[in-house]
């Protein structure tokens, strides 16, 4: 009974985050941001570490530090720097100097791997509650743009043309990954969170014919891996984080396959 509750638990937190992850992952597919959700991610531990030093919430600490992470990037972003670069420097200077924190703050007790590779069988109702409003957050935000954020996501010169302000949907985009980040670091943590935008919304690519079923479809995909990754976790006492991650992953292969045999079928 004790492994059912805790089951259905790390479900409902999972399946919040998925629902989330899977449309907003298909916007960081077709915007190649992959790496900056790599950047907002790794902040997060930078986020923990300053939330822990000034007896703070963590998961209020963990949103600003992705957010100004976001911030930074847009506003150095059109500076003359190359993006990829500033990424890379941003995404492990960030990683860096909040492992370095959370070392410095002698914090005891504190489980770094689950900041890094997260701990949904853990989360508290407190937590399952964050992560459903989080998620319910990033959907109303993607609801509310989603027409100026695909215009500016397919030309932003025609997004111009229409009076609509890329730079503007740039943000908001980042900060609705942002958002995301900080309610999914306790489930799959902060190296794993951008394998849930990616993977899912990767996975559905080639068996959507409009934006709209293949955010619906990476949704579904996210929460079957969720699910399955929880079933393989508790059946092989494995870390569930990682479980599924491995789940999306084994999904993108046969996803792959499916549509190279069906070129060829086609060919």
């Amino acid at each position: 009974m004790i492994f059912d509750a805790l089951f259905f638990s790390a479900l409902l937190a999972g399946v919040g985050v998925a629902l989330a992850a899977g449309p907003l992952g298909c916007f960081v597919v077709w915007r190649r941001m992959a790496y900056f959700g790599d950047a907002t991610a790794h902040a997060a531990i930078l986020g923990v570490a300053l939330a822990l030093a000034f007896d703070g919430a963590i998961p209020l600490g963990v949103l600003v530090s992705a957010v100004a992470m976001a911030i930074a990037i847009t506003a150095l972003g059109g500076k003359g720097l190359a993006v990829d670069t500033l990424l890379g420097v941003a995404a492990h200077s960030a990683l860096a100097f909040g492992v370095l924190a959370l070392a410095m703050t002698g914090a005891r007790g504190v489980d770094m791997e689950a900041y890094l590779f997260g701990d949904i069988l853990i989360v508290s109702r407190g937590g399952i509650a964050l992560i459903w409003c989080g998620a319910v957050a990033v959907l109303l935000i993607l609801w509310w743009r989603w027409p100026a954020l695909l215009t500016a996501t397919v030309s932003e010169d025609l997004a111009r043309a229409e009076g609509i302000r890329p730079a503007r949907e740039r943000l908001i985009l980042m900060l609705a990954v942002a958002l995301l980040v900080a309610m999914a670091i306790e489930v799959v943590g902060a190296l794993l969170v951008t394998a849930l935008l990616v993977i899912p919304a990767a996975t559905a690519r080639p068996f959507a014919r409009t934006p709209e079923s293949m955010a619906i479809l990476a949704a579904l995909i996210a929460m079957l891996a969720t699910m399955l990754g929880l079933i393989a976790a508790f059946a092989l006492d494995a870390p569930a984080g990682p479980a599924i991650v491995a789940a999306s992953a084994i999904g993108f292969g046969f996803s792959t396959i499916g549509s190279v045999v069906k070129r060829i079928h086609i060919g």
